[in-house]
């Protein structure tokens, strides 16, 4: 399951890389597709998980590492570098399945291969009202020793409701 899943993201990142011309038009469809997955992933993942509201955000992050990575892609994520006012932390990937078979060709040097994941935690996050950025600092295509991905929290988003409903 998860190899079929590999190697059709392989076969979709491929099609991309042919329909752009450069890396980084690539990575912006990556993270605008996962931010879509992400979007209705989320209802799924809060059905499933019978997650209820986290308060902060570190509770957010181990619900992202421990449960959501661990049920859609098989993989437990370290939590780390959380920076001193709390707002930001490091999942550190130990293998990431997304990348299994995959050697990047000296022309995409700049391709975030990996870029979905940066949108579907995105997407997820808004939904629940959280605005984050996300990012890769780290990739073991790119020959780094792990992959790190960087969360930092921006601000709570507030439902804003129609004029004259309540």
């Amino acid at each position: 399951n998860s190899e079929l899943f590999t190697l059709t993201y392989g076969a979709l990142v491929t099609q991309l890389c042919k329909d752009y011309e450069n890396d980084e038009d690539v990575n912006k469809q990556l993270d605008k597709m996962g931010y879509n997955i992400g979007v209705r992933l989320i209802e799924d993942f809060l059905a499933r998980s019978n997650v209820g509201r986290c308060h902060d955000f570190r509770e957010t992050a181990d619900v992202i590492a421990k449960i959501a990575f661990k049920m859609y892609l098989g993989i437990t994520p370290s939590i780390t570098n959380w920076s001193p006012a709390g707002d930001e932390f490091s999942l550190i990937l130990e293998n990431n399945p997304l990348v299994d078979f995959v050697e990047l060709p000296d022309n995409h040097s700049s391709l975030i291969y990996s870029n979905l994941l940066c949108g579907v935690l995105r997407g997820a996050l808004e939904m629940v009202q959280m605005a984050v950025d996300v990012k890769f600092v780290q990739d073991t295509l790119k020959g780094d020793s792990v992959t790190e991905i960087r969360m930092k929290f921006i601000r709570r988003i507030e439902d804003n409701l129609p004029a004259g409903e309540e």
